[in-house]
């Protein structure tokens, strides 16, 4: 059993372990703070600077635009959106109306849409005409409670010049879609319902019992649930964050790839609004160019993105030419959402001036998202994920008996606090047994606690492969691999074992770096490393190189594709 006292005597001195919680639901806290700091700039976007006036003035519109459509306290509004202001927009307007909202990524096939759309059961959705166009038309028959339809473009909130968009869309570097009507739908492309006149009725939210979000899983083990987040538990995470950080209200520009359709990129999207800073969006997380481009040009004082997308900006030759007065006025990185090997980070510091700045986070759909996160100012542990912040519990549990484990002792992440969900939509039994009967939260993943009380991710549960009766910790395994100098990505799976049944054995699929061609000699070097640095059990006794893996739309590994294969 670890002591919560254990992790308290590590926090920050100005971090404090019980927080006060305002009543005010999100849509008064978002219109109440872009009152306080009107004219300052609360969204880049390309060439648009967009004040937190304007941005109150659209949310408004959008939100009156909702109700005068017949969208009510509680309805899903879908969005099916990459990162654009629009999408931020539809959000803060969807709470100012009093609705709840669904995000949905836009690079779904359309079965995928249909399901998210039907489980939640939308009755409005925002999404791209071109997804309008080609994949939600033919799905509206098998829709009937999808009822308001807002279109919108890339383009339109760019700030390029007329001339610019117009050219943009002629030779196809914007996708474009046709916003025609539909029988029996209301179909109204986003900038005419930004033209409505602003008139909000007040509704009253109930935050611990009101949701705010139906934020559905990855689909890891069958079809992808909806988790329920209320009010109350995106506020206390806010709440959380921001006294974990003690970043300055008003000041703050941040930088961040994470999709607004990712648990972790939507609470950025509230966050910045939330301490009245300055929110930088990048639609396109793979084009590194135009990050580098945007660092050098918003001279950002925080950073966030997954642990792949960080090295990738690392590896794009234009990031030498990064002044040396940018990097140093980024004061904060934030890193989520997977793994992030040590020797990566260590290089990533090097690289970009950010030693004593990173902030490894950790959490899930489920904490909305966060439950842990480095010290801001103390000591941050590379390869830790920090401790748990205020009013979060932790206790690790044996993955088989359920019973309670100590320091160093290895286990299942079972969570409480007030940022954790109360189940899943629609789904009774699954959301009964998620929790134990303390009112923990199963994870689903492996950690173990150190000495001063820093949480370290080992595993994902089914990510644990046995090997001839021993445990083996995928990310550990992976975590060493990765420090050797020909490994750019790495991801161990388990492959049954034919010869002992109920075993596996241990697969790596590797891409090498850049420049380095697989050869018997580059073989030969990583297997003898791996010896060096592994337990006889855990070295790979299966090797493939591949010229990429495969990614998640956030840049996480896909292990799930690979085992599939």
């Amino acid at each position: 059993m670890v002591d919560k006292n254990l992790w308290l005597k590590s926090y920050d001195p100005n971090v404090k372990p019980t927080l006060n919680y305002t009543s005010d639901d999100l849509g008064t806290i978002l219109i109440n703070n872009m009152k306080e700091f009107p004219d300052k700039i609360g969204i880049y976007f390309m060439d648009a600077a967009i004040t937190y006036r304007e941005v109150l003035e659209y949310s408004q519109r959008f939100a009156t635009f909702l109700q005068k459509n017949g969208i009510e306290k509680g309805d899903i509004v879908s969005i099916c959106l990459p990162n654009t202001p629009q999408y931020l927009f539809a959000v803060y307007g969807t709470y100012m109306a009093g609705a709840a909202i669904s995000g949905c990524s836009p690079l779904m096939s359309a079965p995928e849409i249909q399901y998210q759309l039907e489980d939640s059961k939308a009755k409005a959705i925002v999404t791209m005409d071109i997804i309008y166009e080609k994949r939600l038309t033919p799905l509206l028959d098998k829709l009937p409670d999808l009822k308001l339809i807002i279109p919108t473009n890339i383009s339109e909130f760019m700030g390029f010049g007329g001339f610019k968009v117009f050219m943009g869309k002629l030779i196809g570097k914007i996708p474009k879609g046709k916003m025609k009507p539909y029988p029996g739908r209301t179909v109204v492309p986003f900038l005419e319902a930004l033209k409505t006149e602003i008139d909000i009725k007040k509704v009253s939210i109930n935050n611990n019992e009101d949701r705010a979000l139906i934020q559905y899983t990855g689909g890891t083990t069958g079809r992808p649930k909806g988790t329920i987040i209320t009010h109350a538990n995106l506020v206390a995470n806010l709440t959380q964050f921001d006294a974990w950080l003690g970043r300055e209200h008003g000041k703050e520009v941040l930088i961040s790839a994470f999709p607004f359709f990712h648990i972790a990129g939507y609470l950025i999207g509230l966050f910045l609004p939330f301490i009245k800073g300055t929110q930088t969006l990048i639609a396109n997380p793979r084009d590194t160019d135009h990050i580098i481009k945007e660092l050098i040009d918003k001279r950002p004082s925080s950073f966030g993105n997954v642990p792949t997308l960080f090295l990738m900006i690392m590896n794009n030759p234009k990031a030498k030419d990064i002044p040396v007065d940018v990097l140093d006025k980024i004061t904060l990185y934030v890193s989520g959402a997977a793994p992030f090997p040590e020797e990566a980070i260590r290089e990533f510091e090097k690289f970009f001036h950010a030693q004593n700045k990173f902030v490894e986070v950790y959490g899930m759909t489920e904490s909305s998202p966060l439950a842990t996160a480095n010290p801001a100012k103390g000591t941050k542990k590379i390869g830790s994920v920090g401790l748990p912040l205020s009013d979060t519990e932790i206790k690790i549990v044996d993955v088989d008996t359920g019973k309670e484990l100590g320091v160093g002792e290895p286990g299942e992440i079972l969570i409480r606090g007030p940022q954790v969900t109360k189940g899943y939509h629609n789904k009774p039994e699954e959301s009964k047994a998620a929790f134990d009967s303390e009112g923990y939260f199963h994870s689903g993943d492996v950690g173990v606690f150190d000495e001063e009380g820093y949480l370290k991710i080992v595993d994902r549960t089914k990510d644990m492969l046995i090997v001839s009766g021993f445990k083996v910790y995928s990310v550990h395994v992976e975590e060493q691999l990765t420090k050797h100098p020909d490994i750019e990505l790495l991801a161990i799976i388990g492959v049954p074992n034919p010869d002992r049944p109920g075993a596996e054995i241990v697969k790596a699929v590797v891409q090498l770096k850049e420049g380095v061609s697989e050869s018997d000699e580059v073989k030969k070097r990583i297997q003898e490393f791996a010896e060096e640095k592994l337990s006889k059990y855990e070295v790979p006794k299966i090797w493939e190189f591949r010229e990429e893996l495969p990614l998640t739309l956030v840049g996480k590994v896909q292990k799930k594709a690979l085992r599939e294969e």
